[in-house]
Formats: C-alpha cells, sequence, structure tokens
C-alpha cells in the first residue's frame, strides 16, 4: 500500500455508488440514535409480531422462541387455502413481499431496519382481524 499512498493511486477504482449508499445508511441509522437505539426498536418489533403469532392459533411459527431471528420472521398456517386467503387480504392492504420461499411455504416477514412499527402493527392488526373472522 506505501507504493500507491506514495502516488496517490490505486489498484482499482472503488466500488463509488456502494460506498455512497452505505455513508448515507450509516448517517440515517446515526440520525436514529444509533445502533443501540435500532436494537431497542427492533426487538420491540419482533417481540410484536412474534407475541401476535403465538397468541393466535391460526399462525404457526415455525421457529422455536430461542431460535427466533430479530430481523426474518417465518410462520405458516393451517392449510393453503388459508394461506391464499391471508396472502391477498395483505396484497389488499399494500403489504407486499411476504410470501415465503418457493420451497418452504407459508410468509416471511422482513423487520429490517427501515420498517417502521407502525407497518409491524398493520400486519399485527390484519392478523387478529383475519384469526378472528376466520376462527
Amino acid at each position: 500500500y506505501r507504493v500507491h499512498i506514495a502516488n496517490g493511486s490505486m489498484v482499482n477504482t472503488p466500488p463509488v455508488f456502494a460506498v455512497y449508499v452505505c455513508m448515507l445508511t450509516l448517517r440515517w441509522l446515526k440520525k436514529r440514535g444509533g445502533v443501540a437505539v435500532m436494537e431497542k426498536i427492533n426487538e420491540q418489533k419482533a417481540k410484536l409480531l412474534y407475541d401476535t403469532l403465538d397468541a393466535l392459533p391460526l399462525f404457526h411459527p415455525k421457529v422455536e422462541k430461542e431460535d427466533r431471528s430479530l430481523m426474518n420472521v417465518v410462520w405458516t398456517m393451517p392449510d393453503i387455502e388459508l394461506e391464499k386467503q391471508f396472502l391477498e387480504e395483505c396484497k389488499a392492504n399494500g403489504m407486499v413481499g411476504i410470501k415465503g420461499h418457493r420451497t418452504v411455504g407459508g410468509f416471511r416477514a422482513s423487520l429490517y431496519n427501515a420498517l417502521t412499527m407502525e407497518s409491524v402493527i398493520a400486519i399485527t392488526d390484519l392478523m387478529k382481524d383475519f384469526a378472528t373472522r376466520k376462527a
């Protein structure tokens, strides 16, 4: 690296756009309180969704409590027809991208940093309403 530094050069051009997006993401994260605050928010989002899944017999979480992810929550329902109906209601309410992997089925909600608590409240409210109507 001394040769590069001495000549004000580098072997190749760095991925400028990726570095720029990383900078924007880190600024956004810092503006919201940093990693510690985001961790607490993500724990709250995951807790709300898992508590809802655990409370409603119509939804079946696929991961044991001690192994659950804060970022990706997966679940199934008792039959494919109910899954199709729930997925349609999600779409009708502007919730897309939650269909599970094609080989596994079910659902996957990704609770990444940018997803708001309001979004988690919206899907848990829909789950409660759907479970009440289908019980």
